[in-house]
């Protein structure tokens, strides 16, 4: 009977989130509408994760695509040995090209829900979902009607939202404030979602820290219990198609209960039988009790653990070493006319990432496809900072590199001159805008490339981008660590000798309160 089964609930290999392009008068395309490709894979791992016993599933699902999650869930519990008496779906689809195929994918899950005696219903709104929803929360009066769902499965457009775009407006009508299509889809949905009602949900993980997703954090953290979070670790694996750049990352929560004191945390590549590494943490170390930001962290890899003593020990903050971190000022095609290749008598020396090697700058860099010098001009006077230590650091760094935070030293000593430019990919650890003590300097780029902060930040993080904002919100050891550390450490080290030097100077950092 199984097999049978089988062949009738439709294996979809993949299905669009339902965008929302806020005006268009042709067809829009999948990059337009924010759409990504779900593998079955995916898909089913999504469903396996619902977790209630009821007669009676009614489900959710906002950009329905060609209907893969809905299968998923469909296969899901007509296997069950418990199943349910009746299914319910309520299927979003904005793009019209994918409605015949949705609709042939509901009817195949209703013959088999027929098998084994499940009564089965769909309806599919070939309608925005953002405007219809807002609309029933608002309780317009000439809103359709909308059932009450215990369950809802998504995987939302990702796409930014204009903040003078309708969604965005609409969004806000019913107090949701957000940047992106997937928290407003989500959000919407939470909104939706019956007390007790499940929510799956596949989105990038760039939510869970950052300011432009607070509100959305609040939202989510106060309304809905956290069950489990299961990031996908490539980037590619599971929406090779699509070119995603970003982490993604599966939620499965419930509304209306409180915060369980522990989160099922886990973690696969997203490729097709990838093994799946699984830990049940602290809800309070997934997100930080009295953190005003709510950050969620993830964390499942080996070796994460002294970061999490790290990230609750660590208390200095930047200010209380006097230090501040920018972003370099250099734009390079705002300055075009002022950039030369080689240095000249006019020109100071212009830092671009590609002049990082071994911790140190090596400038200037033969053959190098960027300018190497900035003509002093009063027109770049104020682009500039005074020839001093600074410790450097990378705003982006490339999929395949081995630490997200890669930091180094510039010293003038190596490159004389009494100005120097930091171009913009570049954020720079500084003293009133003027360079660092060398110990100082030399403990902190250390304590930024051990593994330790690394995987602290990736705990949070899903992004290879390294603001100026995240380094601020980090915390340090304090001074005389740094000095210490700075006179120990070396650009020569290797990480495996760097990070046996911070166990050594700081064997304990739960307990040495002179790190603190």
């Amino acid at each position: 009977m199984e097999s049978s089964l089988t062949t009738q609930i439709p294996e979809v290999q993949e299905t669009w989130s339902g965008g929302v392009p806020d005006s268009t008068t042709r067809h829009p395309t999948q990059r337009e509408l924010g759409q990504f490709f779900t593998p079955k894979h995916v898909a089913d791992f999504m469903a396996s994760l619902f977790s209630f016993d009821t007669p009676e599933i009614h489900l959710l699902d906002a950009g329905a695509g060609t209907g893969a999650l809905t299968a998923a869930v469909v296969r899901r519990f007509v296997h069950d040995d418990d199943k349910p008496r009746r299914i319910t779906v309520t299927a979003y689809e904005l793009d019209p090209s994918v409605i015949g195929s949705l609709q042939r994918t509901l009817d195949d899950c209703r013959k088999a829900c027929e098998q084994v005696r499940v009564e089965f219903t769909s309806e599919v709104r070939n309608q925005d979902f953002i405007s219809e929803a807002v609309s029933v929360l608002r309780a317009d009066l000439f809103s359709d009607a909308m059932p009450t769902f215990n369950a809802a499965i998504v995987n939302p457009p990702y796409r930014k939202l204009r903040s003078d775009s309708n969604s965005r407006l609409w969004l806000r009508s019913v107090g949701i404030e957000t940047s992106n299509f997937y928290t407003g889809f989500v959000a919407l949905i939470i909104k939706l979602l019956a007390k007790g009602g499940e929510l799956v949900a596949i989105t990038p993980r760039s939510f869970c820290n950052g300011p432009y997703f607070r509100s959305f954090r609040g939202e989510l953290l106060d309304t809905m219990a956290l069950r489990r979070l299961h990031l996908l670790d490539s980037r590619s694996a599971a929406f090779s198609r699509d070119n995603v750049l970003q982490e993604n990352l599966i939620v499965h929560a419930v509304k209306g209960e409180k915060q369980p004191p522990e989160v099922i945390v886990s973690s696969s590549s997203g490729h097709a039988n990838g093994t799946t590494n699984e830990i049940t943490v602290p809800y309070r170390e997934v997100v930080v009790p009295n953190d005003p930001e709510r950050f969620i962290h993830v964390d499942v890899r080996d070796g994460h653990t002294p970061a999490k003593i790290t990230s609750n020990s660590l208390r200095t903050t930047l200010t209380d070493l006097d230090l501040s971190v920018s972003t370099g000022r250099v734009v390079d095609f705002r300055s075009k006319s002022f950039l030369r290749k080689s240095p000249g008598p006019d020109t100071a020396p212009l830092i671009y990432p590609c002049h990082f090697k071994n911790g140190l700058i090596s400038w200037p860099k033969q053959n190098s496809k960027k300018p190497n010098a900035i003509v002093v001009h009063e027109k770049t006077k104020e682009l500039l900072v005074p020839a001093g230590i600074y410790v450097l650091v990378k705003r982006f760094s490339s999929k395949e590199e081995r630490r997200r935070i890669v930091a180094c030293i510039f010293e003038p000593e190596h490159i004389p001159a009494e100005l120097v430019g930091f171009e913009n990919h570049l954020n720079y650890f500084h003293i009133d805008g003027g360079g660092l003590p060398a110990f100082l300097a030399k403990g902190l780029a250390a304590f930024l490339n051990s593994t330790l902060i690394d995987s602290h930040f990736r705990r949070f993080s899903g992004h290879t981008q390294v603001n100026a904002a995240d380094l601020r919100k980090l915390r340090y050891p304090n001074r005389n660590a740094l000095e210490r550390l700075g006179r120990k450490a070396e650009h020569t080290m290797s990480q495996q000798d760097l990070d046996a030097l911070l166990d050594t100077e700081f064997p304990s950092w739960q307990q040495r309160d002179e790190i603190l």
